[in-house]
């Protein structure tokens, strides 16, 4: 969690990289040029999701695991930047613009290096120099403000956060996020992991689970099982091998007592997100948005 007043400070010091390095309103958001404008390199010659077979018979089980999730390293010393190669052009954005987050924010100096994988850059994870550089880094991707402005020129949907995703250079987990949480409707959004089947069981597990503030002062927060099994609508849109589902129906307990809800699914082939409205919430907008398959 991010104190009020270093949101701030980071906001603000995302704000004057943009204007510096002369990215500010400019899509998708120039990523190198930033990295470059930071003083920092890529190496893009090394690939941190690939281990040296000499490395990985010097070290324990558990490090070589904790390894094989890592996304991102920031050599300090060098002033370089690693990351998993293997990521889309999308993810490699928000890794290296997290990166920098640990190279610029000057309260951060006193760490050597950082390797970053799966759980700190998910935005869950709870350090509070994780959470500072994932801030930063959707800050600067999204460019502030101009993020919501962009929202409030489209409808409500699944479908306005991926144009969103897209004109800006990010990956739709990421957009899809700062979509919810910047939202003045109520929704929610749910990121499944794989589906599995074991004997005759068809479940999922959660990834993330997200809220914005008018949904969470009217319903509570939702807390959904680890695993979610195929009796839930979107589990199964997700078994069939449905890519795209819009206002489906579903029934959610909350605070507020039995409420219907309508979802929008996507499966991504790596993640499906479920965005979650409660029924009869508005959703036209300027814009319509039209995908192309």
């Amino acid at each position: 969690m991010v104190e009020s007043h270093n949101r701030k400070d980071i906001e603000d010091i995302a704000y004057d990289i943009l204007k510096a390095s002369k990215s500010w309103g400019k899509y998708p958001t120039p990523v190198d040029t930033i990295v470059n404008y930071s003083d920092l390199i890529v190496n893009k010659t090394v690939d941190v999701s690939k281990i040296h077979h000499g490395y990985a018979s010097k070290v324990t089980d558990s490090l070589l695991r904790a390894l094989s999730k890592v996304r991102g390293i920031f050599d300090r010393s060098e002033k370089t930047i690693y990351l998993d190669l293997s990521q889309n052009d999308q993810k490699k954005n928000f890794v290296k613009l997290h990166e920098v987050g640990h190279g610029i924010l000057p309260w951060q100096n006193q760490t050597a290096s950082f390797l970053d994988d799966d759980n700190t850059l998910s935005l869950d994870y709870r350090e509070q120099f994780e959470a500072e550089a994932n801030l930063f880094a959707s800050a600067t991707l999204f460019q502030l403000n101009r993020f919501e402005d962009e929202m409030a020129k489209l409808e409500f949907g699944l479908k306005s956060a991926m144009a969103i995703a897209k004109m800006f250079g990010g990956s739709n987990h990421a957009a899809l996020r700062r979509y919810v949480e910047r939202s003045n409707n109520r929704c929610a959004l749910l990121v499944l992991k794989h589906i599995t089947r074991k004997c005759e069981l068809v479940n999922c597990g959660v990834r993330n689970y997200f809220q914005s503030d008018k949904f969470s002062r009217q319903f509570g927060s939702v807390n959904w099982p680890e695993q979610i099994g195929v009796d839930w609508p979107f589990v199964q849109d997700y078994y069939i091998g449905r890519r795209m589902k819009f206002q489906g129906e579903l029934s959610l307990k909350t605070v507020a007592g039995a409420t219907d809800f309508q979802y929008d699914f996507f499966d991504t082939s790596y993640n499906a997100f479920v965005l979650i409205y409660p029924k009869g919430e508005k959703t036209s907008g300027k814009t319509k948005v039209i995908l192309s398959p």
